[in-house]
């Protein structure tokens, strides 16, 4: 063995005289050497199978395609389905011509949808979802693709609610400071609407001012589709700091409420001060959500008469169509057409008290009905004689007409009553840890 492998053992015996002080070990081949082997070339000729192969034969799986978008007042079918990547005529024509499709388009100005594609991007499935009535349900259009073509159907589901906490502080305006902070407007105008008796959201705002809100997300699916009511909010103007909360009293004879928020319809809600004052008053300040007085009470130089005259209401600024309210319950003792007024409603308050709503471009109530604080009676327009698009309001009192807005700020308030104390108090106390929770996102604290 040694006369016929020398060079291997020796080389075997060294490796394993240097490497066993440190634990290595080599192994050593005792075959023949590879180079001793002989070599062999082998040719054979190889036939490349046809590249046409059926597409369908090479089992590659396909894929789906998802995109969600909302609509917009200027969508067509065309138009909404290639910005969210659907190349598909026959689906165009489909949302064009069908029924319940056509209700997509126009339909208004943000509705969610989502649309299913294949890898093609010919359409499989579109769903929209809106909620354009306040009964906590929402309206599901499906349009999908099926071995017979298109088919659709509309689904009625109720909404879920979700909380949100925001917080912001005040550059130029509340409108452009919740727009900052991505707070949608009706939410802005609830929140202007509930500190109105206490901050002049037009003159007394400072740079600096901060707010923190707790406010409900509507959705269907999981999917936002509007905004609902504010459930808390804190706001300091000029050093000063205000909060409200949502409080509906439980009804007698129901199960106590816990620290849960009671929603039971025969109850009227209302926002408080967290030590049970009531925000709510006699007299809403404003008969339109959000706007801007225009001509005050008082004497003026008259814009169609050209001398000056006593004004003997209050004229708020708006586009024609803005909706306009009750500013409290009443029973509407008219509602048609009056010259100068134009289109006009007159409501009945208790103790003598009648408000004016004029130059309507729509009269949504009639004569003898009754009313509640908020509820829509018109519409915004300029019939009679006005210039232009705005609501003259007036306040009467035993006939005398009086400044509205110093007879809203001088409104009664209700506090909580006794029997509500104790579920107040537990609602209360969670509101103060949400406000906080929301006050803690703004930069710097």
């Amino acid at each position: 063995m040694l006369q016929q492998h020398p060079k291997r053992i020796t080389a075997a015996l060294a490796a394993l005289m240097l490497g066993g002080g440190g634990g290595a070990f080599a192994v050593v081949s005792f075959g023949p050497d590879a180079s001793d082997l002989p070599v062999r070339e082998v040719s054979e000729t190889v036939q490349a199978q046809s590249l046409h192969v059926a597409y369908n034969d090479l089992n590659i799986e396909q894929y789906n395609l998802f995109r969600s978008d909302v609509t917009r007042y200027s969508d067509t079918a065309d138009t909404l389905l290639k910005r969210m990547g659907v190349d598909d005529a026959a689906a165009a024509n489909f949302l064009r011509t069908d029924e319940m499709a056509r209700q997509l388009i126009p339909g208004g100005n943000g509705r969610n949808v989502t649309a299913e594609t294949n890898d093609d991007h010919t359409l499989r499935k579109l769903t929209a979802r809106w909620s354009t009535e306040d009964n906590g349900t929402f309206k599901r259009l499906v349009i999908e693709k099926t071995a017979q073509g298109f088919q659709s159907k509309i689904e009625t589901a109720a909404l879920t609610a979700s909380t949100r906490l925001v917080s912001g502080t005040i550059h130029t305006s509340l409108f452009a400071s919740t727009d900052d902070a991505n707070i949608p407007d009706a939410i802005a105008i609830q929140v202007a609407e509930i500190f109105s008796g206490d901050i002049d959201f037009r003159r007394s705002l400072r740079k600096g001012d901060s707010f923190s809100v707790v406010y409900e997300t509507l959705e269907g699916d999981g999917e936002p589709l509007r905004s609902g009511r504010v459930l808390s909010t804190e706001f300091i103007n000029n050093g000063k700091t205000f909060q409200a909360m949502w409080f509906q009293e439980p009804v007698a004879g129901t199960r106590t409420a816990k620290a849960s928020r009671a929603t039971d319809s025969r109850s009227q809600g209302g926002y408080y001060t967290l030590d049970g004052q009531s925000l709510r008053r006699t007299y809403l300040a404003s008969p339109l959500e959000f706007s801007r007085v225009s001509s005050g009470f008082g004497m003026r130089f008259h814009p169609i008469q050209k001398n000056r005259k006593a004004h003997l209401g209050v004229d708020f600024a708006a586009p024609t169509g803005t909706a306009v309210r009750s500013v409290s319950d009443a029973t509407v003792s008219f509602a048609g057409v009056q010259t100068g007024f134009g289109n006009v409603v007159f409501l009945k308050h208790r103790n003598n008290k009648t408000t004016v709503y004029a130059h309507l471009s729509r009269i949504n109530v009639r004569q003898g009905q009754k009313v509640e604080q908020g509820q829509n009676i018109g519409l915004v327009g300029s019939t009679g004689w006005a210039t232009g698009p705005h609501l003259h309001f007036e306040f009467r009192v035993n006939g005398v007409p009086q400044d509205p807005l110093a007879i809203a700020n001088d409104g009664e308030t209700v506090p909580i009553s006794a029997a509500a104390k104790p579920a107040f108090a537990l609602r209360a106390s969670a509101t103060r840890l949400e406000l906080l929770a929301a006050a803690s996102m703004l930069p710097g604290n």
